[in-house]
């Protein structure tokens, strides 16, 4: 495991497991029809809502928030999060199990933006694609909470056993305190943030109050619907985009932008990522920034 992930060498999964452990043997599950998308559909998949301050992290599974590119097996075709297929080389797709798998692809920590533009060449450069490891957090459609399949990729992968497919590792924090800490030293590290999975959670597609993420500062999506015209130092370019959230709801956003996103915006319909500290009451962000565009919309 590469040493930026040694932090979650807490504890082996088989100590927070009931009766499970490394020996287990993988049940193959036969993955439903709805978990293949087409190139025009988006896959099924659990996403997270974000973790609220205070909480225990007690009965949960912390991992390590990694700033990949969320990739989709469906055990055939390996995708982006939209649908449309990634071109890997065949050796890295040929070594995948004929099983769905959700994760990331990653490079390290701080290399998203190396990633990003590695995945989207139409031409796989093997060479580049040596570097890349793909890190597996669920098993999309398998029965069980996710404790148990937490214990059944890391089986699975050791009997696929390449080096660059590997299982996100999880641990056990005790309590609010410890989370805050570990939260801190990973952000030290470099790190993005934390993901946090109930154990007893079992998988269903969409956003779920069992995947939960948090970060030093929280980001989330939004779609452009308008440029709106710069005064004083930016007349005559951007000033601010207008975003649209998905209840509906608009803000501006027009801190963070470069000069370059101000003289090329992103486009209308684009999704964006911002960060922000708190929502308002109304459930608008609060101090928000331009992060990126999304990638793979």
């Amino acid at each position: 495991m590469n040493n930026e992930m040694s932090i979650w060498r807490v504890r082996p999964l088989c100590m927070v497991i009931s009766g499970l452990c490394a020996s287990t043997a993988f049940a193959a599950v036969a993955n439903p029809v709805a978990l293949q998308a087409s190139a025009s559909s988006q896959p099924a998949l659990m996403h997270a809502k974000l973790w609220s301050a205070g909480q225990s992290p007690s009965g949960y599974l912390v991992s390590e928030k990694l700033d990949g590119v969320r990739a989709f097996w469906d055990g055939q075709v390996l995708r982006f999060r939209s649908g449309l297929p990634i071109a890997a080389p065949a050796w890295f797709t040929d070594a995948l199990p004929k099983t769905a798998l959700d994760g990331e692809l990653w490079l390290g920590r701080g290399r998203f933006d190396e990633l990003s533009g590695l995945v989207r060449r139409q031409q796989p450069v093997d060479a580049d694609w040596h570097h890349v490891k793909y890190m597996i957090f669920d098993l999309p459609g398998v029965s069980g909470g996710f404790a148990e399949r937490a214990q059944r990729i890391t089986t699975l992968l050791a009997q696929v056993n390449q080096p660059w497919l590997q299982a996100v590792p999880q641990a056990t924090v005790p309590d609010a305190k410890a989370l805050q800490k570990l939260l801190k030293q990973v952000a030290k590290d470099g790190g993005e943030g934390l993901v946090l999975h109930r154990a007893n959670a079992l998988w269903a597609p969409g956003r779920s109050d069992a995947l939960r993420k948090l970060k030093p500062m929280a980001d989330d999506d939004a779609r452009v619907v308008a440029h709106l015209p710069g005064q004083g130092k930016h007349a005559g370019r951007l000033g601010a985009l207008l975003l649209e959230l998905p209840d509906g709801q608009r803000f501006a956003l027009g801190t963070g932008l470069t000069d370059a996103q101000r003289a090329d915006p992103p486009a209308i319909g684009t999704m964006v990522t911002y960060r922000y500290r708190e929502m308002t009451s109304k459930g608008l962000p609060r101090f928000a920034s331009f992060l990126r565009v999304r990638e793979f919309q």
